[in-house]
């Protein structure tokens, strides 16, 4: 029997894998959330070099929001890192889940990067 770290690790490569097949040369947005807080950076795999990156813990958010794990937190972490990234010239990215399911905080970053002005 798999562990349900296995079994993560496998749902996650299999995103992973599917983005890579179909990102035609576009950079990732990649979401991490964990019980406390909510991260997103986008990556160039090609150079592997981060390009924006923003989450519940920055100081440009960390005072306005009431705790990093809900939907709001998320929302505001989508909006700042699509800031972000325009800022640094990123238009088209490819949305990675992470191997989480395109619901709650995931989906809430995901539509307030897509209102900040990225493509996916």
């Amino acid at each position: 029997m798999r562990t349900v770290k296995q079994t993560s690790e496998r749902r996650r490569r299999r995103v992973r894998g599917q983005i890579q097949r179909k990102s035609r040369g576009r950079v990732r947005l990649s979401v991490f959330r964990s019980g406390r807080h909510i991260y997103a950076q986008v990556i160039d795999d090609t150079s592997d070099v981060t390009l924006a990156a923003a989450s519940s813990i920055d100081k440009d958010l960390k005072g306005s929001l009431k705790n990093g794990c809900d939907k709001t937190a998320a929302a505001e972490v989508g909006k700042l890192v699509a800031t972000r990234a325009v800022a640094a010239g990123i238009k088209e990215v490819v949305f990675d889940r992470g191997g989480y399911l395109y619901h709650g905080r995931v989906k809430a970053l995901a539509e307030a990067a897509r209102e900040g002005g990225l493509s996916f």
